[in-house]
């Protein structure tokens, strides 16, 4: 190999906007920075108004918001997530064909399963990149099938066990991957491992809107990658920045959060659908906070404006070397990289607490405005 290859990635994308240009105007210098840069989109951009989800449906984005993702230097997008479905096969398949129109690369849904785990492949250098884009959470019907359009999935088993002599209390809660879905999941990712690329698994996952706190099936699923041979990790879907880790030599990007969201799915207005209403009165209940009023378009936790730019760079000897670039989103929702002294060090601070108050023991120091993160073996 004679040169090196840098990757990118961000967290949610949700763009119900025709056009999203503003939202990326302060990040697209940053991520011009990169040979390969991965988003995760979490809705569908179409112009159908089915809606065949039981769970909190999604409201489709426009299709012209993706020019501006485009614009702004994106490359690989992946689809496995719990939204996906919401306007059912021809959401996708709008999804996918507007992306490729914009030379945008998917994966991680299709018309069938075969077709959702046809992973996204780049090549720059001497490297041969593949993305593959997995979806850990619900609803089932966003799952793919046989000869069913749908993502990606590693099926994840919850487990409820009684605290003492408190029936109806708050219960022990355990996580894991059921094994055959997850015996699926590592032969996919070694069997490209095997044809030599670097392989990097995006997953859809964790605990949403709850700072901190990661689920023991991320930590199984992500180990069960990287022992497959992945040489990085993404996650999104908790909508809140969540701890890195470093497990055999590799990053592990437990959350990368939001980055460009805007929606009015989750504001519970009086003349929004019933599920979405309530869920916003749910959200209170079970997450303790109100969205700002000020940002009406962005009904988040206070918590998820902190944010990060995940930076791989992929050497030319087969070595790893990871960063944080700090992001803040600001009023606008827009994501802003920042300097250490226009506001960075805050985010670092803050995602350097909330990895060690998750248990990770990782080594985040600072180099010029962004943070290396040590990928030494280090116990938990």
């Amino acid at each position: 190999m004679t040169g090196t290859t840098t990757l990118m990635a961000t967290g949610d994308l949700v763009l119900e906007r025709a056009d999203a240009t503003s939202l990326f105007e302060a990040a697209a210098p940053v991520l011009a920075g990169a040979d390969l840069v991965i988003g995760h989109l979490e809705v569908p951009h179409t112009e159908s108004t089915a809606t065949l989800s039981t769970d909190v449906p999604a409201l489709p984005a426009p299709p012209s918001a993706l020019d501006a993702v485009a614009a702004a230097g994106f490359h690989v997008l992946t689809l496995a997530g719990n939204h996906v479905y919401d306007s059912g096969e021809q959401g996708i398949e709008d999804t996918r064909r507007h992306c490729r129109d914009r030379g945008l690369a998917t994966t991680g849904a299709g018309r069938n399963l075969e077709e959702a785990w046809e992973p996204a492949v780049a090549e720059h250098e001497d490297h041969r990149v593949v993305v593959l884009s997995v979806n850990c959470v619900g609803p089932r019907e966003s799952w793919a099938g046989s000869a069913k359009a749908g993502c990606a999935w590693i099926e994840v088993v919850t487990h409820y066990e009684p605290r003492g002599a408190n029936p109806g209390g708050p219960p022990r809660t355990y996580t894991f991957a059921e094994p055959r879905s997850l015996a699926a999941f590592t032969e996919r990712v070694a069997g490209q491992v095997r044809e030599g690329t670097a392989v990097v698994v995006s997953l859809h996952q964790g605990l949403v809107h709850q700072p901190v706190e990661i689920a023991r099936y991320q930590y199984e699923i992500a180990h069960a990658a990287i022992d497959a041979g992945a040489v990085a990790v993404i996650a999104h879907h908790a909508h809140v920045l969540k701890g890195i880790e470093a497990y055999r030599g590799r990053p592990i990007f437990h959350g990368l959060g939001n980055f460009a969201t805007v929606t009015k799915a989750l504001g519970g207005a009086p003349d929004d659908s019933p599920e979405r209403r309530s869920w916003a009165r749910e959200r209170i209940r079970l997450f303790g906070f109100q969205p700002d009023p000020e940002m009406p378009e962005y009904p988040f936790h206070p918590e998820s404006r902190n944010t990060v730019i995940a930076a791989i760079t992929l050497g030319p000897d087969g070595t790893v070397d990871a960063e944080a670039i700090p992001c803040w989103i600001d009023d606008d929702a827009r994501p802003v990289p920042l300097s250490r002294a226009e506001g960075g060090e805050a985010v670092g601070d803050y995602l350097k607490t909330i990895t060690r108050d998750a248990g990770l023991d990782t080594v985040l120091d600072w180099t010029g405005d962004r943070l290396t993160i040590h990928l030494e073996e280090t116990p938990r």
